[in-house]
């Protein structure tokens, strides 16, 4: 059993977003209160077979959900937002906080999955009081709109959770992070600081948004065909860039891939794009515009399968077909693992004509997540008594760790943390206990919802590694005699009419040792089973060295 709560400390709980990237979600638990902070997913990695995303474990909330008080969003991308529908589906009774924007993409997915939900609109410089806990809302900058940290008081101190975050002092819209909230939050005494990690081990500065606007003029002013620019969805300051430079340069403006469509019209509907009347042309009706005056932005920057861009380099896209003069832009950098994805897209789209551009040859995107000499800024304004990094992979708190203690922060009052971890504090002690929380990833594969587990996909993973054999029989239940058969069946092994000897001989075999059977008298199927499935095993080793999945099927006559 955990230790039980000793007194009247505060809990911190991360259920994901630490070792990972993606899937962000943290648990504040004080007495009999419990708020949480994001609720995102990650994307299946490679051995992952057939899985859509990974959602966060949500088994330690359900035995304490009589505590949830709320939930609370820092920003709308999909590692922090992503896992919201699946988490009200089994907490419908939970609100949810967030900003304008960050609200309106969690609508527009709530709406897909048929859910209503307690939505709570929240400004810059709110505070919300739940229990025990009072939220402040702060202004933070990122590389979606309406991006928030939060600074959670608690009765035994401060703790400020920064969200993603960079140091932007020339945001395209709005305002720049509040820095006079931030001195008032570090001069009055922050407990714990946890702060994002991604680019922990990047030296320097990340560049201002400002920087990709003016690469993405130079780029317009000089192409002569279509231009064709794949960026994120929810990166709202980007599209509103490349739509003022569109209407710059008197060009329209198309939209494609379903998730961009969805974007735009919520960021339309609420303020943060602003796009003139007549800028915005259907996808539909490319033709009746000339190929010099149309920007079609679309999804696909990471070479997702089923994307926009992916589906043109492929020519499998309803209506737009890639060809010789067109200008097609990645305004993003590949994430981890996608860059072969990202490279055999590239490929495509050169081999048919186009001219593609990307961060390798242009200043086409900046990251949105602070690098060293931004985390240093942020650490000496908060000037915390205890860190957690948090938001990287395992190297990326690393290095966060060790920024913090060139600061002069002790070793000792830095928490390297996994997911599940409990981190327990007062207001002069902190201390992580020895038994971790139950957490880990929940599969979701198309409608099913951690009905996958390890067996499922090591079963995948050998069937895409070996193929698959069954072996039919009608079988006599009350005799144990083979009443016609055995037909061997291989599906991803071998191909059966160049393999007719080999799938002959593995009949006979599975014939011989059913003959056995029935003659010694057996009858038990759970046995005969066993042994075909044997008997196949060991001959088709023996003949091909390769160890395909075998599946005996009895029928019953």
């Amino acid at each position: 059993m955990r230790k039980q709560n000793n007194g009247n400390k505060v809990r911190v709980i991360p259920l994901g977003g630490l070792n990972e990237i993606g899937k962000n979600m943290t648990v504040f638990e004080y007495k009999n209160e419990i708020i949480i902070v994001d609720c995102g997913l990650s994307f299946p990695e490679d051995e992952m077979l057939g899985i859509d995303i990974v959602i966060p474990d949500f088994s330690y909330l359900q035995k304490n959900r009589a505590k949830i008080k709320a939930l609370f969003i820092t920003h709308g991308h999909e590692d922090h937002i992503g896992a919201i529908p699946y988490f009200l589906k089994k907490f419908p009774e939970v609100p949810v906080y967030g900003t304008r924007l960050t609200l309106g993409m969690i609508e527009n997915k709530l709406k897909e999955h048929g859910i209503r939900a307690m939505l709570m609109d929240v400004k810059h410089g709110d505070v919300i009081k739940k229990g025990e806990f009072k939220v402040e809302i702060l202004r933070m900058t990122h590389s979606i709109a309406d991006s928030t940290g939060l600074a959670i008081h608690t009765p035994e101190g401060v703790i400020f959770h920064t969200g993603d975050f960079k140091i932007d002092y020339t945001p395209l819209e709005g305002m720049p992070i509040d820095f006079q909230k931030l001195a008032m939050l570090g001069g009055n005494g922050v407990l714990l600081m946890m702060a994002d990690s991604t680019n922990a081990e990047r030296r320097g500065y990340t560049a201002s948004e400002r920087t990709v606007g003016e690469t993405i003029d130079t780029i317009f002013s000089e192409a002569q065909g279509r231009i064709i620019i794949a960026t994120f969805a929810s990166n709202v300051y980007r599209i509103q860039r490349i739509v003022d430079v569109a209407v710059k340069y008197g060009k329209r403006v198309a939209i494609s891939g379903r998730s961009m469509v969805n974007v735009v019209a919520v960021a339309s509907e609420l303020g943060y794009l602003k796009i003139p009347k007549g800028v915005l042309v259907d996808i539909n009706k490319l033709r009746s515009v000339k190929d010099n005056e149309i920007v079609i932005i679309t999804t696909g920057s990471q070479g997702e399968p089923m994307s926009a861009l992916t589906r043109m380099a492929n020519s499998e896209h309803k209506i737009v077909q890639i060809k010789k003069g067109d200008t097609v832009i990645f305004s993003s950098n590949p994430i981890q693992g996608n860059e072969k994805t990202v490279s055999n897209i590239v490929n495509k789209l050169f081999e048919k004509g186009a001219n593609v551009i990307n961060s390798v040859v242009a200043d086409i995107h900046v990251s949105g997540h602070a690098y060293q000499e931004e985390l240093k800024l942020i650490h000496s304004i908060i000037r915390p008594r205890f860190f957690m990094p948090v938001h990287g992979e395992y190297r990326h708190l690393l290095a966060h760790s060790h920024l913090a203690e060139s600061l002069g922060m002790k070793k000792e009052n830095i928490f390297m943390m996994e997911n599940g971890m409990v981190l327990e504090l007062d207001r002069k002690h902190a201390s992580i206990l020895p038994n971790p929380v139950s957490t880990g990833n929940i599969l979701v594969d198309g409608l099913g919802v951690g009905d996958v587990g390890n067996i499922v996909l090591r079963d995948r993973k050998l069937l895409s590694e070996g193929g698959l054999i069954i072996a039919v029989a009608a079988i006599s239940k009350a005799t144990g005699k083979v009443a016609s058969g055995p037909e061997i069946i291989s599906r991803g092994f071998v191909y059966v009419r160049e393999s007719e000897d080999l799938i002959e001989s593995a009949r006979a075999a599975v014939k011989a040792r059913l003959d056995r059977y029935e003659a010694e008298g057996v009858k038990d199927w759970s046995t005969m089973k066993n042994g075909v499935r044997d008997e196949l095993r060991d001959f088709i080793y023996k003949q091909t060295k390769r160890s395909p999945v075998i599946l005996p099927i009895f029928i019953e006559v």
